[in-house]
């Protein structure tokens, strides 16, 4: 069973504020915290916390100290970085605000993430042992379509299609190397270009295996084929709602990889398992700070799923 994410990896700089400023203001912060971060370096954390799954990660750092640092905090974490490839120049960052009631805002600036235009042969031999290959949209969309294609046969693409925009301006033809497209409400209608969440589900729900739309509190949808299904969420006191997503994704993809399932026999119930484990992952980050430093282990994740369904 193995997980391969090809997406970014940044160097997280957050700040701890009262409330985020308006347009124009300045606000005192409490705390500064460095921290790893990227939307494919956190799932790739999260599907390896899950527990039972080979992960590796295929991206770029830049040579600059950060780059070394994200570079060990995967390893650390027992992730493949033989395709954590190096690039000249500075490594991605993210510049973050947290206030006091979990809200968040956040300025990426990608630095090494945006270099490659292709993947690297050592990458491809990656992605191509892969089970599942989980992907994002914080890295070039040629990078995206490229580990589509090299992935094996039976294996899954599970597209989470965030941040929404590159997608609008040039994703569209992805939509066929597409298992499993994972969204948020916002997402969805950016990804449809529609202003009605259920025109949007009606309008992608056709164009791939299986469509996940979270929806934060409420829970999360899920479609695939004729079957629908909605999954609650898990009840929690968010203090920091950063990488809650990505969790989300990672636990999701290393429970397909563990159901040894391939896409094509792919039905609502697998994918409420997924999206369950998903969401009780994702609870239990929120209460936490940062993204990778709060992603749970797959007993914390069981021992919640046992307390609320007991």
């Amino acid at each position: 069973m193995s997980v391969v994410i090809v997406g970014s990896i940044n160097q997280d700089v957050v700040a701890r504020v009262d409330r985020i400023p308006a347009p124009g203001e300045t606000v005192l912060a409490s705390s500064l915290v460095r921290t790893g971060g990227g939307k494919g370096a956190n799932q790739a954390v999260a599907a390896r916390r899950a527990g039972g799954s080979v992960v590796a990660f295929v991206g770029a750092v830049g040579t600059d100290p950060d780059g070394e640092t994200l570079r060990g905090a995967l390893v650390a974490d027992g992730i493949d970085v033989s395709g954590l490839s190096q690039v000249d120049g500075p490594s991605g960052m993210a510049l973050i605000s947290v206030d006091d009631t979990a809200e968040n805002t956040i300025v990426v600036v990608p630095g090494a993430n945006a270099v490659a235009s292709a993947l690297t042969p050592a990458q491809r031999s990656v992605v191509a042992t892969a089970q599942v290959v989980l992907t994002q949209l914080e890295i070039p969309i040629a990078l995206v379509r490229e580990a589509a294609a090299v992935r094996g046969e039976h294996a899954w693409h599970l597209l989470n299609a965030a941040p929404s925009a590159p997608f609008v301006t040039a994703g569209s033809a992805l939509l066929p190397s597409v298992d499993v497209l994972i969204v948020n409400e916002h997402e969805a209608l950016d990804v449809a270009g529609v202003d009605d969440l259920e025109t949007a589900v009606a309008a992608l729900a056709p164009r791939v295996r299986a469509l996940v739309v979270t929806l934060g509190r409420q829970g999360s949808m899920i479609v695939c084929g004729a079957e629908r299904v909605n999954v609650p969420a898990f009840a929690a006191d968010a203090v920091d709602t950063t990488g809650a997503g990505d969790t989300f994704c990672g636990m999701f993809a290393a429970t397909l990889a563990a159901s040894g399932r391939a896409p094509e026999s792919v039905d609502a119930a697998l994918l409420a398992d997924a999206a369950r484990a998903g969401a009780a992952a994702a609870a239990i980050a929120v209460t936490r700070t940062g993204a990778q430093d709060a992603v749970p282990f797959a007993a914390e994740v069981a021992a919640l799923i046992e307390r609320t369904h007991a």
